[in-house]
């Protein structure tokens, strides 16, 4: 049972990070995979490099079990963020596209009206990664946020991506590589201490996030203050409504599309990564 932390060499806030990662005592070189491809082990902990975009590369998980034979118990993605804003940012977010239709095409990867199971690690790693910033000296530079569920690849493990943001000038800083690292090396428990963010299944609170904008602010209040678990984040983007001609709209029986898919597909999935826990919506009724 290993935790598969993933990267690309065509992106350098991936490989940033990973090069950092692997610079970090105890590696060596992991079993033999798909040309292409090169892997290294730390522990219970495999490292897996490739060059072609992360959001293309599907069943990554699956492909290492029947490669190696080792079954993979989590996925982590290292990657880059871009925004608008082009404000620099180190993210994490769960991923799926669970909003959009069969007839659809998801512009950045997964399947349409999927939801991957979210990583446990979510929340404790967003706290973990702003302490990580501010001792680095990283903050105010880099603001530390969640993002919504977005994107793929498909994957059949619990799931998260962990991100700089959000320009290549930011992509490429090695200071803010060095704190993606660190949150791995001790997320993982690397450095001896314990893993940060492992679910034990003790009936716990999980915040299922419906509404709000990209970057979920009320969310992350609560999860910040509370120390609460993070399910999925289904932004309004994600909750797609149509009024049917013949309704008014004022009653849910009026209201089609996408968007009670998307919620149950969400929640199943979340249910799914925290057996035994709580899961609870947490509305956010602000779209920005």
């Amino acid at each position: 049972m290993v935790v598969l932390v993933v990267a690309t060499a065509s992106d350098p806030a991936s490989i940033g990070p990973a090069a950092a990662f692997l610079a970090m005592p105890g590696w060596s070189p992991g079993p033999p995979i798909p040309e292409g491809m090169e892997s290294f082990t730390n522990g219970d902990v495999r490292l897996l490099k490739h060059e072609r975009s992360i959001i293309a590369e599907d069943d990554l998980d699956n492909r290492w079990q029947a490669a190696t034979g080792e079954a993979v118990t989590e996925v982590i993605f290292l990657s880059k963020h871009t925004a608008v804003s082009n404000r620099p940012a180190l993210t994490v977010h769960p991923i799926g596209v669970p909003h959009l239709r069969e007839d659809e095409t998801p512009p950045q990867g997964g399947r349409p009206g999927w939801a991957a199971l979210p990583n446990p690690r979510i929340g404790p790693w967003l706290r973990l990664m702003q302490k990580i910033a501010v001792d680095q000296g990283l903050v105010p530079e880099f603001e530390i946020t969640l993002e919504a569920t977005h994107h793929g690849p498909v994957t059949n493990t619990p799931t998260m991506f962990v991100e700089i943001g959000s320009t290549e000038e930011y992509w490429c800083r090695q200071d803010a590589a060095q704190a993606i690292a660190l949150v791995l090396w001790k997320g993982l428990g690397l450095d001896e201490g314990n893993t940060v963010g492992s679910w034990q299944g003790n009936s716990e609170k999980v915040l299922l996030g419906i509404g709000g904008g990209h970057y979920a602010p009320r969310h992350m209040d609560i999860v910040i203050k509370d120390g609460i678990w993070v399910g999925h984040l289904l932004s309004g983007y994600s909750l797609p409504m149509e009024v049917s001609p013949q309704g008014n709209g004022k009653s849910y029986s009026d209201v089609g599309g996408m968007w009670k898919h998307s919620i149950k597909v969400s929640y199943d999935a979340t249910k799914a990564a925290f057996p035994g826990g709580q899961v609870i919506a947490h509305l956010d009724q602000n779209q920005q």
